[in-house]
């Protein structure tokens, strides 16, 4: 296919937390608010004069230092940050918000903290309580949480306006970028798709990391040029799958089990468009904020809500993706020593099989995968898998 126009552009974006359009806004005037987790809503960050990055340490190397000050079992996600904080790579931020959802992010939360990683007097680092259960006293909690401990600070220190005129126009703008990935999204249900797994990919990250309002007329631009693109007349893949699982913002992870085979028709993790580029839709009849927070409770898909009703919703969502996406099956990844997707990833890899009938690759991997031999062999024999699979199908038929 004919490469997108800006694709170079946003992988550029991509190499550096402080990349150009980040750089730029705060030389504006805007605060960058980092935040690491959905459950810290995203359009909440993006009040008035603030936009939200979504934290990540590309090119990360050695974890050194990190692992000093933390341990050798803790997830490569929570200690790259650190390490690239002390690198003084995040000195672009005004605030940063977090959740009490991981013990192993709280400790980079506190790093950030206690060792003053931020240069920046304003600075502040916040943790919320989110609740394990949508009930109406943990929704009143979860806002209660939000307004005192990301709010309120927002508003004393930078003036930021936190009405709910100004939440309801965070929502729009919000539900604009959501409708535009959306959209790209939906092509890939196509047989032969005019977007790859990993082009996509690329797209969805930039619009968590980069300020909405500078990388929204080029996701215009590159709707419009997917909807014309033609794909090549034979299809590089030889099979179409799902990834689910953890954080994965490292883009070799996804060129590889792309290289291998494998085309990603749905991105079912954290950092994918599978939750977090749905619209969000408000009514007139309550606040804004109340709905904001009622919408980030009930269409999480974090396995730290770990009621069965919750593990069944999760499944049940990743068997619906596979049919409306025409995948051939699933790729279960979970970033090493992640306590919640290590029992999710477990757990998957019976029920799916068993009780959906659905072909699933469970692996685990570091935080940067890179070229990763290991990981290019799993998929490479997973794919060929899925094709005898498929070759058999038609004899079980005619027997």
């Amino acid at each position: 296919m004919k490469d997108l126009k800006h694709l170079i552009y946003f992988e550029h974006l991509l190499d550096e937390a402080a990349n150009e359009l980040v750089m730029q806004a705060v030389s504006e005037g805007k605060h960058a608010v980092g935040y690491t987790c959905y459950h810290m809503p995203e359009v909440l960050l993006n009040l008035d004069n603030c936009f939200s990055v979504r934290m990540r340490a590309p090119r990360t190397g050695s974890l050194e230092i990190s692992t000093y000050y933390m341990t050798n079992y803790l997830c490569g996600y929570a200690k790259a940050l650190v390490e690239r904080g002390i690198e003084g790579g995040y000195n672009f931020l005004s605030a940063l918000a977090g959740g009490e959802t991981c013990t192993e992010m709280n400790r980079t939360l506190e790093h950030f903290e206690v060792l003053q990683l931020v240069k920046n007097e304003k600075f502040f680092v916040s943790f919320i309580d989110v609740p394990f259960k949508v009930t109406p006293h943990g929704l009143e909690h979860y806002k209660n949480q939000i307004t005192k401990k990301v709010l309120e600070p927002l508003h004393e220190r930078y003036g930021t306006d936190i009405s709910d005129a100004s939440i309801r126009k965070a929502v729009a703008e919000h539900n604009e970028v959501c409708r535009i990935i959306t959209e790209i999204g939906d092509m890939r249900k196509l047989a032969n798709p005019p977007i790859t797994g990993y082009e996509f990919h690329v797209l969805c990250l930039v619009s968590y990391c980069c300020p909405k309002a500078l990388i929204i007329d080029k996701l215009r631009e590159t709707l419009e040029e997917v909807k014309t693109r033609v794909p090549d007349a034979k299809p590089a893949h030889r099979a179409r799958v799902v990834v689910v699982g953890s954080e994965i913002d490292d883009l070799d992870f996804t060129r590889t089990v792309e290289q291998s085979g494998a085309l990603i028709v749905a991105d079912r993790f954290c950092f994918g468009s599978f939750p977090g580029r749905q619209e969000i839709i408000l009514s007139d009849t309550e606040d804004a904020l109340t709905q904001v927070c009622r919408w980030y409770l009930q269409n999480t898909e974090c396995p730290r809500q770990s009621a069965m009703h919750r593990v069944k919703y999760r499944n049940d969502h990743v068997a619906q993706l596979i049919k409306d996406f025409n995948a051939d099956g699933a790729i279960y990844e979970q970033m090493k020593f992640c306590t919640y997707w290590s029992y999710e990833r477990v757990i998957a890899s019976q029920v799916m099989p068993r009780d959906y009938g659905i072909h699933m690759l469970s692996i685990d991997r570091p935080y940067i995968s890179g070229q990763s031999g290991q990981l290019r062999t799993r998929v490479q024999a997973f794919v060929e898998s899925l094709e005898i699979t498929k070759l058999r199908t038609p004899q079980k038929e005619e027997n």
